[in-house]
């Protein structure tokens, strides 16, 4: 399977469907990312950054923002849910039996994450465990070297995580490493996903930004400025 890669705002996204990342993740290994217009405006500053997702041997578009700034483009591709593509991946890892690592949140974040992952997937093979209040990464990393996990799920915050499975994938090239943001959050139960009919319309961040005002910051005014960056983007395109 060959990828199919667009540009948005200078770096790549791969335009598959749910089920072709799926395949293309499990038979070539190495970096996931899921993007989204943080990690966007974060690489525009940041050349190492840039760099890392450039990289990557997948490149997801994670948000609706993408979504839409696909579209300015006039790309028809439908965004891929970080939390919901790793979830599937740890089921059918699961499934192959074969092994997952998780490294990142707070203890108590990862600790409940673990215990509802087992109840899910009796069979799930977890060979490494860390949270996300380390200092000393070379000793994670040598521990992830020692443990060698077929899948690395990695909640450390963007670009934290990008950074650190991007060392991982020198390490481990055989390990597939994906950086999945608040999901622990989400599986541990201590955070709910937005209903269904919000997911759908594409409106999960409002439905968070609701729940959680803090986060107001975090998005504004980075998602409108994407939105006006990339339809400067169409415009030079054009000229």
């Amino acid at each position: 399977m060959e990828r199919n890669i667009v540009k948005l705002q200078g770096l790549p996204v791969d335009t598959f469907s749910f089920d072709d990342a799926m395949q293309y993740a499990q038979e070539n290994h190495g970096q996931v990312i899921t993007i989204n217009p943080e990690m966007i405006a974060s690489a525009r500053k940041n050349k190492d950054f840039a760099h890392i997702i450039n990289d990557a041997e997948l490149i997801v578009p994670d948000g609706i923002g993408v979504e839409i700034g696909l579209k300015i483009l006039g790309y028809n591709v439908r965004r891929i849910a970080g939390v919901e593509l790793a979830r599937k991946l740890i089921d059918t890892y699961t499934k192959n039996k074969k092994s997952i690592a998780l490294v990142g949140a707070k203890p108590e974040v990862i600790e409940k994450t673990i215990s509802n992952l087992k109840s899910e997937c009796p069979e799930i093979n977890i060979v490494y465990v860390q949270d996300g209040y380390f200092k000393d990464e070379e000793r994670v990393l040598e521990d992830l070297k020692n443990a060698k996990p077929d899948l690395l799920l990695t909640a450390l915050g963007s670009p934290k995580q990008e950074v650190f499975n991007y060392r991982v994938k020198k390490l481990l090239p055989d390990t597939l490493a994906i950086g999945v943001g608040g999901s622990f959050d989400v599986w541990s139960g201590m955070v709910k996903r937005a209903p269904v009919f919000w997911q759908k319309a594409g409106l999960e961040w409002l439905y968070r930004t609701i729940k959680d005002p803090k986060r107001f910051k975090r998005i504004f005014p980075t998602l409108p400025l994407f939105v006006i960056s990339v339809l400067q983007e169409r415009i030079f395109r054009k000229v």
